[in-house]
This record gives C-alpha cells, sequence and structure tokens, in this order.
C-alpha cells in the first residue's frame, strides 16, 4: 500500500478505509475488481467518493484522453403500443388505448431523411411489441429507410425486439439477426437490460426477456459483426451487488467477443414508473441519488477497465450539470442529439427532447475538456478545439424551432397516426370506428 502521507496533498487520504484504497490501488495497476470489490465501492461516501472518482478519470484518461463525444442522432419511436408491463415503463400503452400511435413507414423515413439533411449520421430505432405483429415489419423498417438514406447508420432494436422478431417470424435468433444485418441496421442498442438477473427481473418486469437470451441476442450479434451497446437500469430495487455483478456480466462478454462500443448507465425515472406511482413493486426507489449516479459511472469504469473504452452518460436522465460532473468520473461520451426522445420523457424526465450539438459542446468546453462528433461506432467525425469560433451548424439552427420535429405528447395526440388507424396486425385486431379528425393532426 502506497503511504499517501509522504505527500502533502495525499494526507487527505489519511484515515480511509484502507481496503477500499487496497481496491482503488489494484485497479490503479490493472487488475480486474471484483464483484464483491465493485458492491463495496457502491458504499463509498465524502473523502473515498472523491478517491474513487479520481482513479476512475484517471483511468478515463488512459482509455481515451480528453476528447469527449457525442452523436448526431435522431430517435424515431415508430410504437408505443406493446404487449409486455414492465413496471418501470410510462411509454406503452395497450392497443384499445385511446394514446396509442403508430408510425407507417413513409412517416419513419421522412424522420429519418429530415435528420440526414440535418446533419445527423445515426437514427436509432425502437419501439414497443405491437400485437400480432409482422415477422418482417423490422427488416421493412430498416429496408425502407437504407432505400432512400443508403448512407446513414441504423442504430435499432433492442434484444427484446430482436426476440420478438424471431419469435413472429419463427426462426432462431440468429438467423433474423442475419436478417437484419442484411436489411441495413449497422448497430443495436443494448437496452431492456436492466438488472441482469433473472429472479429481480421477475418483480419489476415480468415476462421480459430472460437474461439467458439477452446474452444471446448480444453475443449472436457480435458473432455477426455486428456491434452494440450495454446498459443498465438502476435506482430501483436493486443492490450493489447486482449492479456489481451486472458490470462484471458485461465485462465477461466483452471479453469473449470485444463487441461492445460503451456501456451506458441509465439510472430510473421515477414519477410516471407504474412500479412507482401505483405502487405496483414494494421497495421501488425513487430513481438514484446524486451520489450513486456519480459512483455508478465511476465504479463502471473501473469495473470494465480496459476491456470496454467508452462510458456514456445521458444527459436525458441526469440533466446537463450532473452529466457534466460525470466527465470527471469516468465518463467520456454524452450520447447523442436525440431529437426526439420518448421513453424518458415519458417517464418524467424533465431535460427536453433535444439538444443541438453547440450546446453539447458548450458543455464540454466548460468541463475543460475537448469535444468531437464521433460515429456511432466511436469513428472519430471531427474535434472541435476553439470555443471562441465554435460553428453553428444545421441542426443547431434548427433547435432554434423545435416545434417543427413535435413531441411525444403531441404524437400521442394526433389522429392520423393512431394505432387502431394505422396498424396492420398479421391478424386483425378489434377495430374501433374512426374519429373525427383532431384539428391538431
Amino acid at each position: 500500500m502506497v503511504d499517501y502521507s509522504d505527500f502533502p496533498i495525499g494526507r487527505l487520504f489519511a484515515g480511509l478505509d484502507r481496503q477500499i484504497m487496497r481496491t482503488l490501488e489494484r485497479a490503479l495497476e490493472g487488475h480486474e475488481i471484483t464483484v464483491d470489490e465493485g458492491a463495496a465501492l457502491f458504499d463509498v461516501h465524502g473523502r473515498e467518493l472523491h478517491a474513487l472518482s479520481l482513479v476512475a478519470d484517471e483511468l478515463r484518461r488512459r482509455s481515451v484522453g480528453d476528447v469527449v463525444t457525442y452523436v448526431v442522432n435522431r430517435n424515431v419511436n415508430f410504437t408505443n403500443v406493446c404487449i409486455k408491463r414492465c413496471g418501470f415503463c410510462a411509454f406503452s400503452r395497450g392497443h384499445l388505448e385511446e394514446e396509442g400511435y403508430f408510425l407507417p413507414l413513409e412517416e419513419v423515413v421522412r424522420r429519418a431523411k429530415e435528420a440526414w439533411e440535418l446533419g445527423a449520421t445515426e437514427v436509432c430505432i425502437q419501439a414497443g411489441l405491437p400485437p400480432k405483429m409482422e415477422g418482417d415489419l423490422y427488416l421493412n423498417v430498416c429496408r425502407a429507410i437504407k432505400a432512400e438514406l443508403p448512407n446513414i447508420h441504423i442504430h435499432g432494436f433492442s434484444p427484446e425486439e430482436v426476440l420478438y422478431g424471431a419469435t413472429r417470424s419463427r426462426c432462431t435468433i440468429e438467423e433474423y439477426l442475419a436478417q437484419l444485418k442484411e436489411a441495413g441496421v449497422g448497430s443495436l442498442p443494448g437496452t431492456s437490460a436492466e438488472i441482469l438477473d433473472d429472479e429481480l427481473r421477475r418483480r419489476i418486469s415480468p415476462g421480459r426477456i430472460s437474461v439467458a437470451n439477452w446474452r444471446r441476442v448480444i453475443t449472436g450479434a457480435h458473432r455477426l459483426g455486428i456491434p452494440t451497446t450495454s446498459t443498465i437500469m438502476y435506482g430501483h430495487v436493486e443492490t450493489a451487488h447486482h449492479r456489481a455483478a451486472h458490470l462484471a456480466f458485461l465485462r465477461e462478454i466483452q471479453k469473449e467477443t470485444g463487441g461492445i462500443t460503451e456501456f451506458v448507465p441509465l439510472s430510473l425515472v421515477h414519477s410516471e414508473a407504474p412500479m412507482y406511482r401505483k405502487g405496483t413493486v414494494p421497495g421501488v426507489r425513487p430513481g438514484a441519488t446524486g451520489e450513486e449516479v456519480i459512483k455508478m459511472h465511476a465504479i463502471a469504469r473501473l469495473m470494465l477497465y480496459p476491456y470496454i473504452k467508452n462510458v456514456q452518460v445521458s444527459w436525458v436522465k441526469e440533466g446537463p450539470k450532473l452529466a457534466q460532473w460525470c466527465l470527471n468520473a469516468g465518463a467520456n461520451d454524452l450520447g447523442g442529439t436525440l431529437i426526439n426522445e420518448s421513453i424518458s420523457t415519458a417517464a418524467g424526465a424533465s431535460y427536453g427532447q433535444l439538444i443541438p450539438p453547440r450546446e453539447l459542446r458548450r458543455w464540454i468546453y466548460d468541463a475543460g475538456r475537448t469535444p468531437a462528433e464521433r460515429s456511432t461506432t466511436y469513428a472519430i467525425r471531427r474535434t472541435y478545439t476553439d470555443p471562441a469560433n465554435d460553428p453553428i451548424e444545421p441542426l443547431d439552427e434548427a433547435a432554434e424551432h423545435p416545434e417543427r420535429f413535435g413531441s411525444y405528447f403531441e404524437l400521442i395526440h394526433l389522429d392520423r397516426f393512431r394505432f387502431q388507424d394505422t396498424y396492420r396486425p398479421a391478424i386483425p385486431l378489434i377495430k374501433r370506428e374512426k374519429p373525427v379528425a383532431s384539428p391538431v393532426g
């Protein structure tokens, strides 16, 4: 153990828990942090938390330097109708509900094209699981986008959606992944992970994809050359051990396949989550604390080092100020511009649906770091070095009139996208009478 008292500033560490300090020292030496060590780190506070953040920041610097990245992208959540009833999801609706919507192919393509013309390089496609879905729906969405925009990157379909598409197509997960790749999918979001523990998943999202099938989708994608992200959703009923075990699980996948581009911690947005608002799951907490957010990003950096290089902080979940602070605790990426963020917004997130590139760069400059636009797979497209002459780009100008993009709360009330009138299932659903057109639509 280093004797920190030899250095004047090091005396600040005097009296800290020796086991915690030993764990941090082992991390700096490049050793893997065990699940038990990771779980113990989730209990630190005060100066030990500062020490944890400093070590995470150093490992971030070793991994990726001082550049902070972002991607110019658009989310297209083409339906909010879902056969699942996850306790944390305020986005989904039943197929007979008035607020259920479904975007036809031409609207999905229009949104992708609009984003491309404004400088986006990626369109992120995720949605609910509509009942009696045609097995080739996801494939047709990709084909339609690629026919119009052959060079755009499709970051699409969670493991839950891949499993559903395979089930509806009556083929294996591996076969369906190959079809998605052929149709134009460039990468998969590693969402629908929540906490990768089946017992806990049965509590907060009964019927959700199993851990084994989640892993099968992710590793199957990697074997086909389709990279994925990875995520965690925390701040509800999980324990510190759950979080650390989840990180170790992702680490083992990355050591096996090398196909994970980034890790994205997602703290629970609780206010509209049914399991919190309706009390359907006992003991649900109102999301993570600010300290827990810092610890999650820092411990992720320690436990995933050096296998997963990129740790993203979600400005949607955490807001700009806490997101900036996470850049000093292991994070090196701010995610995307999003343009239409719907899922967190529906859950009660209060930080908007769109952040233009120039604003993301301002946050990075203000944190004393160097901003760079990246591709989905972390190829640097452009590095920015002069805040005094930071350019104004097309999406920056468009963001001055965000009403042009619409919002989730407008979308769920548009008659022209009403699920019952626009969706064509494999087997017809109960049809309601067509409503009188709304003035909004």
